[in-house]
């Protein structure tokens, strides 16, 4: 008979319910599946986040948030609350959150092969390639080293072969993704620095892969050795069966996706699908499920729209939601308390100083042979130190997989996050390019002495929206001299954000270089394609360009590249467009801080296009070109620029131009200085010369007293189809209420304004003050001097 007495089994937890019955029912929905993952998701995404904007001051990427997140809700900071661990992460729902984590992290790795083109680091060139594998062997050799005596301290009883490729592994890692979004951060992207590091980075992401790859075959319970020759074969089967099955089913769903079309749904689920299948397909093997998702990207197509809608559909929820999950897993395995004592210390002191020794020593060394200037070969390794995502995946799978225990994976995580947080400040401190590169200029102004000069302007536009305006804008200005032509630099402004996807538009940036343009273009971008199709059919030079950064720095690349290409006018889209009700839309305030800093740092003259339609929303052919265009000039030499802007204009046949010049009585403006009335004369003799060779010149002068009749005067020429204007006119403000757009000056406002009108397009210009940079007007001062002695002695 069975005594009573006997001990009992433990008895495992019954499995966590989906969803509760409510708060009515007397049940908590935190014991419950569902509920606790919606409040896990909130509060790391929340984390991550506000440590994202806390740490943007230092410029730090988002990923050194995540993890610092991540470290902070485990045992290591608020985990070591046992309420608040057992209440948001008890232990029978990691398995849930793991899952969803993974799941994550499976789509990310498909999105980071799709930002990889092979096609790219086959055409690395031999320097990048040979500074790629020094990085890779000294740091790889230096782990080895570190793991003898991390397996002899605190990783005893682990595999030596698995142990010393996963501590290689994890110190020659360089995080491709991190990288670009630093380079981009710091405009390095086209410096020599930015393209050898990308090019070099690229060669380790691959590496990487494959490296690990081998660490992960090399584990398991089973210790034979022809496991892992199995595992390894299996894994190379399965690639070429990618290749040869999985690639022609993408690659055909690729060209059935032309530009212009929508990408059927199918193709999509699909590919998707694929995902999942090649991710259980390497799990089975034994490799990991990362590896198949990670193939399935880097085997589609990149040419045409099916890889960018592929990110388009699946980045915002994989990134913004499931992949701080990964994060927060790491960190609820991260206990940093585990660190203690003077070994444990010395030992990360000794892991870090291996790190960042055998990468920047291996990096430097080489550079150096490649008569790379020490400072740059210097910043080549400390950019190449940098770590993120993979490192992370490396040690997650390390830790999965009994290769390290709670202490060295510890270590581990705080050297990654220690060497990336260091990239950035070193890398400001020891390297600062030159960002005024181009050569001294002259014609930095629309008007100038010499007409017979190449007027060069350096168009931006965020949006095709912006395109057909600017092209009829071009072929108004294009003039008819032989030598002054006109040359404009179309600059699509992009913002870099943190999404996967503008690891693509660094690849761009890269790509056309620092003036942002390149003649052998293979991407087929349409904007790219309206400009070289205006091109072909006028006698104006357009080179596209690319700018690509954070908005709130984007006017560097505005004014460095007008610098560099010795701009006259810098032609900036307004930050609101006109709706099909006639009112004006935001695009938000950041495009308007952009052209406020430009105004501000200009280079040049600029102006700002308030664009109601310009010739309509397609691109009008010259021999239908026919505009009506107005100057209203109250003096200044905003307004003098304005003019000039418009005397070139009337040179085109299509052109009717008229200038309206008023002349104020009383007391509503400040007199004007003897010198500005003696320049505004002179240029107005200029025109009424013009004006005597030109029928399609008309001249009107109004007397006016006050606001009323300026208003009056100016409602009377509503039915133009542009208005050139000056910033800085010397007149009164005309609106009644206060404005929210000081860029666009007193009549600039009132002329945008729907009171006025909806059709008519208006171009608000600031001339170029030489005064505002010491060198800049002593150089020009110089010009003019020599330009104006030339001219007597003629």
């Amino acid at each position: 008979m069975a005594t009573n007495n006997a001990t009992a089994a433990p008895v495992c937890p019954a499995p966590m319910k989906v969803t509760s019955n409510g708060a009515f029912q007397k049940e908590d929905p935190l014991d419950f599946a569902l509920p606790l993952l919606i409040v896990q998701i909130i509060l790391v995404v929340t984390l991550s986040r506000v440590l994202a904007f806390l740490l943007r001051p230092l410029r730090q990427p988002r990923v050194i948030a995540e993890i610092i997140g991540g470290i902070l809700l485990g045992p290591s900071a608020l985990g070591r609350n046992k309420e608040f661990l057992n209440k948001i992460f008890p232990k029978r729902s990691l398995t849930v959150l793991d899952t969803f984590a993974n799941i994550g992290l499976l789509f990310f790795l498909f999105l980071v092969g799709l930002e990889l083109d092979l096609r790219a680091i086959r055409r690395t060139g031999k320097k990048a390639l040979v500074i790629s594998i020094a990085g890779i062997a000294l740091p790889f050799a230096l782990g080895i080293g570190t793991s003898f005596v991390l397996r002899s301290t605190v990783n005893k009883g682990v595999g030596e072969l698995v142990f010393h490729v996963f501590m290689g592994v994890s110190l020659s890692i360089t995080a491709f993704p991190v990288l670009a979004r630093i380079l981009a951060e710091l405009k390095l992207l086209t410096t020599d620095v930015g393209r050898i590091a990308m090019s070099a980075a690229a060669v380790d992401d691959v590496v990487a892969w494959v490296l690990l790859a081998l660490a992960v075959a090399l584990t398991g319970s089973n210790n034979s050795p022809l496991i892992s020759v199995w595992v390894l074969l299996c894994g190379a089967a399965f690639i070429l069966m990618a290749i040869f099955v999985l690639k022609p089913i993408l690659a055909m769903m690729a060209r059935r996706s032309p530009e212009g079309e929508p990408v059927k749904e199918l193709y999509i689920c699909i590919t998707l699908s694929l995902v999942l299948v090649a991710s259980f397909v390497t799990d089975t093997i034994g490799i990991h499920s990362l590896f198949g998702a990670f193939v399935v990207g880097i085997l589609v197509p990149k040419d045409g729209p099916f890889a960018g809608v592929l990110i388009e559909k699946i980045e915002d929820l994989v990134s913004g939601l499931f992949l701080p999950l990964f994060f927060a897993s790491s960190g609820l395995k991260t206990n940093v308390a585990t660190i203690k004592g003077g070994q444990s210390w010395g030992l990360l002191v000794l892991v870090i100083f291996n790190a960042c020794f055998g990468k920047i020593v291996g990096i430097v060394s080489v550079s150096m042979i490649f008569k790379v200037p020490f400072r740059e070969a210097l910043t080549l390794g400390f950019l190449m130190n940098t770590k993120g995502l993979v490192e992370l995946i490396v040690l997650n799978i390390g830790k999965d997989r009994k290769v390290l225990n709670d202490q060295s994976f510890a270590i581990m995580v705080l050297m990654a996050l220690f060497t990336t947080f260091i990239t950035t400040p070193i890398v400001m401190a020891i390297y600062k390019p030159a960002r005024k590169g181009g050569k001294p200029y002259k014609h930095r102004r629309i008007q100038r002495k010499d007409l017979d000069t190449e007027l060069r302007i350096l168009a931006c536009f965020h949006s095709t929206r912006n395109i057909p305006t600017l092209i009829n804008l071009m072929e108004s200005s294009r003039g008819i001299r032989k030598r002054g032509h006109l040359c404009v630099y179309a600059m699509h402004l992009m913002e870099l954000s943190e999404r996967s996807s503008a690891i693509s538009m660094v690849h761009k940036a890269r790509k056309n270089g620092l003036p942002f343009w390149n003649k052998k273009r293979e991407d087929q971008d349409r904007m790219v394609i309206a400009f070289e199709a205006y091109q072909q059919l006028s006698s104006v030079t357009v080179r596209p360009m690319t700018a690509i950064s954070a908005l709130s720095t984007i006017h560097e690349d505005i004014c460095t590249s007008a610098d560099r290409k010795q701009a006259a006018l810098i032609l900036l889209p307004f930050h609101k467009h006109q709706r099909l009700d006639g009112s004006m839309e935001s695009l938000g305030h950041s495009f308007h801080l952009v052209n406020q800093r430009v105004l501000q740092r200009g280079p040049c003259s600029v102006g700002i296009l308030v664009d109601r339609g310009l010739g309509g929303t397609t691109q009008v052919v010259a021999s239908e070109v026919s505009y009506w265009v107005v100057v209203p000039f109250f003096g200044g030499q905003d307004d003098r620029e304005s003019l000039a802007y418009g005397m070139r204009m009337a040179e085109h046949p299509g052109i009717k131009l008229t200038f309206l010049k008023f002349s104020i009585t009383g007391d509503i403006i400040a007199e004007a200085t003897a010198d500005e009335l003696d320049k505004d004369n002179e240029i107005v003799t200029e025109f009424v010369s013009l004006s005597k060779s030109n029928e399609s010149i008309k001249r009107e002068e109004r007397k006016v007293e006050s606001k009323e009749d300026i208003i009056g005067a100016l409602k009377s020429l509503s039915k133009a189809n542009l208005f050139l204007v000056g910033r800085n006119s010397p007149t009164m403000p005309l609106m009644e209420t206060s404005t929210d757009c000081p860029e666009l000056g007193y009549v600039g406002c009132y002329l945008a304004s729907s009171e006025f009108s909806s059709t008519s397009s208006i171009l608000v210009i600031q001339q170029y003050d030489p005064s505002k940079c010491i060198v800049e007007q002593a150089q020009y001062e110089t010009s003019e001097v020599a330009d104006s002695t030339l001219q007597s002695a003629v």
